[in-house]
């Protein structure tokens, strides 16, 4: 569990509509259509996720936003600023962190931070003091002098993170921020955007980790083949599939044969449906339900060989609207 869990009400009622995209569409070769006519809005002050298989769009609309990739038709804007008339106003608004680390690997950690600040028109002074204050806040004042080679990759994140906020961008935007990372630097990364947020920073993040976009973010938007197919806090989400409970059912027997009789005579039941091997039943109320599952299976001579029951994820709302597994 987290031992710092960023509020999702820090500027609970922002005004100020930072991002906006209307219609936005990008169509690549071979009318392979990545993005298709995404309309999102973006307060102040939000952690505000694209939540998605690989492959789903959540690159590119980041890329539409930050001026790395033409749009083929619709308006990104950032700011207020409509970001591909006006590129070179946008770009001074934010902030990027890529999926590829892209760090000077010519500079020391802190040199990256102090040349940043120059390349933004901070003055000598105020770009030395911006890298010391900003090397303490992200956990890497002891190695401000290391080569960038000698970074582990949660490391290299870390200053990426601390060199994308160095000029103060109104919008931080991060790729897929943590994909790579072995837990402990997942969650020192966590707590890092957790005080940027109580900061106030508006940030953008795509992710496909679901426990990602469920502790960090204010609201999300899931999306795949370029459309969104929900959007609300991960509380409104979990919500609305209806569900109490969710049932994992593994059997060596005959799993359609199983899904139908459990989604035919289990009590409360909504739903059963065979997904990567297993049946998943889904379940209004929670009482007695484990014992009829393996009653009921019994009486159908199937063996049950695991049980597992949880309340409705965020890859419980992505499986009811697209039917496959979100990490696919």
């Amino acid at each position: 569990m987290l031992g710092h869990r960023p509020p999702k009400d820090a500027n609970s009622s922002p005004t100020d509509e930072v991002i906006r995209t209307i219609d936005l569409t990008k169509i690549y070769s071979g009318e392979v259509k990545a993005v298709d006519n995404l309309n999102l809005s973006v307060k102040a002050g939000e952690i505000f996720g694209l939540l998605g298989p690989n492959g789903a769009g959540k690159t590119t609309t980041a890329g539409m936003l930050t001026t790395r990739v033409v749009p083929t038709s619709g308006t990104a804007m950032v700011g207020g600023i409509e970001v591909w008339k006006h590129p070179a106003k946008a770009k001074a608004m934010i902030g990027v962190v890529p999926q590829t680390n892209t760090l000077d690997r010519s500079l020391t950690v802190w040199e990256n931070l102090y040349y940043h600040g120059r390349f933004f028109g901070m003055t000598s002074k105020t770009s030395r003091a911006e890298a010391d204050r900003l090397l303490k806040q992200f956990r890497l004042s002891e190695r401000q002098r290391a080569p960038i080679f000698a970074l582990s990759g949660g490391m290299a994140q870390r200053l990426m993170v601390a060199r994308a906020v160095m000029h103060r961008p109104s919008v931080l935007f991060l790729d897929e921020p943590t994909a790579g990372l072995d837990p402990q630097s997942r969650i020192a990364l966590w707590e890092i955007l957790g005080e940027l947020h109580q900061g106030g920073q508006t940030i953008l993040l795509t992710t496909h980790y679901m426990e990602e976009a469920d502790q960090l973010c204010s609201r999300l938007a899931i999306i795949d083949h370029g459309r969104m197919l929900a959007l609300g806090t991960p509380s409104e989400l979990k919500a609305s599939t209806g569900i109490d409970s969710a049932v994992m059912v593994s059997t060596d027997g005959d799993l359609d044969v199983l899904s139908a009789k459990l989604k035919a005579n289990i009590q409360g039941a909504t739903d059963a449906r065979v997904i990567e091997g297993k049946v998943l039943l889904e379940v209004k109320g929670t009482h007695g339900v484990l014992p009829a599952v393996i009653q009921l299976a019994d009486a159908s001579g199937i063996t049950v060989t695991d049980l597992s029951v949880s309340e409705p994820t965020l890859e419980t709302v992505f499986i009811r609207l697209t039917g496959k597994d979100l990490r696919e």
